[in-house]
This record gives structure tokens, C-alpha cells and sequence, in this order.
């Protein structure tokens, strides 16, 4: 599969170390807004409506709402740091958040605050093996870099920490549908081999987990 896009300076080089564009390619981000900061729910109402659905409407996330999405997953919440809305052992940030779309896959790089161009393909339905997988708007694909790991960790140590971040990522995600009055469902019944082929994925990248969002559906 052919990649698309890049960005400059650090985030270019990260983009070509992991293989998402050949050397000198062109790559075109896609800026989303700003989050907003000024939702009414609280955090206790959003953890009262906190829940799985695994029916969704085909209506279309608004780059508004990706936006918000993405930052309060994984996003950079202290600037002057880089520090990030969730916690990561050892502050690795190894988790990349993969944004599959009708339009193609996509990379959010949250210190842009934009989606970088994967593929320009249409993959929603290798994120699952549930039917709905295919036609819900955005499914995200939680990907550890093992390679970004620090070397004196073992392959144990390395699987343990990236589940435990992802956790704590599709949390965030969770709670922000709520308070967005979205449905969502993380979902670990992912034919792994087929969607690391489909993403062209590096050896040292895993699939920890994907993450089903959209607006609800009848049964939502």
C-alpha cells in the first residue's frame, strides 16, 4: 500500500523513522481546530453516562468533534513540557493514535493538533471482525512503538506498560464521548496480522487496541 503526506522539522523525520512516507515525499497535514475547553458536563456527570454501544448512526464526526476527541485521549495538555492528557510509563508517549475513516487512515499528531495522511484508503472494516465496524465513522487503532521504548525493558515489560497506557487513553475517549453524547466501544477482537498489513505497519509497532466512535444509532 502506498503512504501519503509528511510533516517538517521533528515530526517529519518521526513520520519517515516509522515508515509513513518515503524520504522527500510531500507530506500534507490535515490542521483540526482548537478543542474547546467550555463543555458543561462535569466530570461525575460524564462518568455517570460513561458506557459501551455498539450501535451507531453513519452520520459523519465533525473535524470539531475529532478534534476534541483526539485531545482529550492523548493530547498535550502542558506545552511547555509535553506532557500529555494521559499518563505514559516512564513519559515514552509510545502510543500512536491511528484515525480510520471513510476518507483513509490518518495519524494524529497532537503536537500539530492535526491528522497526518496514512493511507488513502478506506479500512473501517479490517479494525474489527463486528459488523458495524464498517460503516461507524471513525474507529481508532491504538498503536504501541515498542520501538520508542526504553531498551532495558524486556518484551513482557513493553506489552505490560503499553496496555496499561492504552487503558488509560481509551478511557479519556470514553469520557469524552459522553460528554459529547456519543456512542463508543473499545474493542480487542481485531485480526491483528490482517490490520498491521492493511496499515503497513513496522515490525516493533503493535496493536494494542481499537476504539469504535460515533453518533448513536437506533439501539443507542
Amino acid at each position: 500500500m502506498t503512504a501519503m503526506g509528511s510533516l517538517p522539522c521533528l515530526t517529519a523525520m518521526m513520520l519517515l523513522a516509522a515508515g509513513i512516507a518515503p524520504a522527500g515525499a510531500e507530506i500534507i497535514p490535515h490542521q483540526l481546530p482548537e478543542p474547546q475547553m467550555d463543555i458543561e458536563m462535569t466530570l461525575f456527570q460524564a462518568l455517570a453516562e460513561r458506557k459501551s454501544s455498539r450501535s451507531f448512526s453513519e452520520t459523519g464526526l465533525s473535524d470539531q468533534v475529532l478534534s476534541d476527541i483526539l485531545w482529550a485521549a492523548f493530547g498535550i495538555n502542558r506545552p511547555e513540557s509535553g506532557r500529555r492528557t494521559a499518563p505514559s510509563a516512564m513519559d515514552q508517549q509510545e502510543i500512536d493514535i491511528y484515525v480510520a475513516t471513510e476518507s483513509g487512515l490518518f495519524l494524529y499528531d497532537a503536537a500539530a493538533g492535526s491528522l497526518v495522511p496514512v493511507l488513502g484508503e478506506d479500512i473501517r472494516a479490517v479494525t474489527g471482525m463486528q459488523p458495524f465496524v464498517a460503516d461507524a465513522p471513525v474507529s481508532l487503532v491504538f498503536v504501541a512503538d515498542f520501538d520508542r521504548m526504553d531498551d532495558r525493558m524486556d518484551e513482557e515489560a513493553k506489552v505490560l506498560f503499553s496496555a496499561a497506557d492504552t487503558g488509560y487513553i481509551s478511557q479519556n475517549v470514553y469520557l469524552c464521548c459522553a460528554a459529547l453524547g456519543l456512542s463508543t466501544v473499545a474493542r480487542g477482537a481485531i485480526d491483528k496480522a490482517a490490520l498491521a498489513e492493511a496499515m503497513d505497519l513496522r515490525p516493533g509497532q503493535r496493536i494494542i487496541l481499537a476504539q469504535t466512535i460515533g453518533y448513536p444509532g437506533e439501539e443507542g
